[in-house]
């Protein structure tokens, strides 16, 4: 019997990201570990991706869609589902700023009890700039963290006030990591789910920040 393949934290937050999304959504995926919630859409749902460089409807490359032209924000290759549209930049961030975007998943460095995100740079690293960040956290009606729950030294990323330079404050709706998810309940930072693979035990001890149990994950 063929063993099933185990999915990486980043596979794993990246498939549960993917069921946030319904039909007809028009979503932003941030660069990095966001890209991967294309793979797990649900096939029969329609959900159009929009791009800040001018493109609804983005979709994994093909064959006949090679071009060196046609690329996502990141600059990585990409195509264009049947009906999709080129759009000029100004109506791109038309879109995301007119609140016309339902999610825009991003990455995080530290988000924090309050909803505010630092996601764009570390003070003395090269960055290229922020991008559409400070515009989609603003404009999208929902704004998903898809994150690793710590560093790579195993440092809370989820704090109690944010230590680097922040993206935006009070924007985020939901964080998604490997070990849980967490919402704003209330204005609360609440645990909501808990992983297949994580326990309430775990997520405390890699938390700092202070937050809510969701009633029925204490039943």
């Amino acid at each position: 019997m063929m063993q099933q393949k185990q999915l990486s934290a980043k596979e794993k937050i990246s498939q549960r990201v993917a069921k946030e999304f319904k039909n007809g959504d028009v979503v932003n995926l941030g660069i990095g570990m966001p890209t991967l919630v294309a793979n797990y859409i649900d096939p029969e749902i329609t959900v159009f991706l929009q791009s800040e460089n001018g493109v609804v409807g983005i979709d994994k490359p093909t064959s006949e869609q090679q071009s060196p032209t046609l690329v996502n924000a990141g600059g990585a290759p990409a195509g264009i589902i049947q009906g999709g549209a080129f759009i000029d930049s100004l109506t791109s961030f038309s879109l995301i700023r007119g609140g016309h975007i339902d999610i825009t998943v991003l990455g995080g460095l530290q988000v924090d009890q309050e909803g505010n995100l630092a996601n764009w740079m570390i003070p003395g690293k090269l960055v290229p700039g922020m991008g559409g960040a400070m515009d989609l956290v603003v404009g999208a009606k929902k704004v998903i963290i898809a994150m690793e729950h710590t560093t790579k030294n195993n440092e809370p990323k989820l704090l109690k006030t944010c230590e680097l330079p922040l993206t935006a404050s009070g924007v985020v709706s939901m964080i998604i990591t490997e070990l849980g998810v967490f919402e704003f309940v209330d204005g609360q930072l609440t645990l909501t789910e808990i992983a297949e693979e994580s326990s309430l035990e775990e997520i405390k001890a890699k938390t700092e920040a202070e937050f809510g149990i969701y009633q029925a994950l204490l039943v």
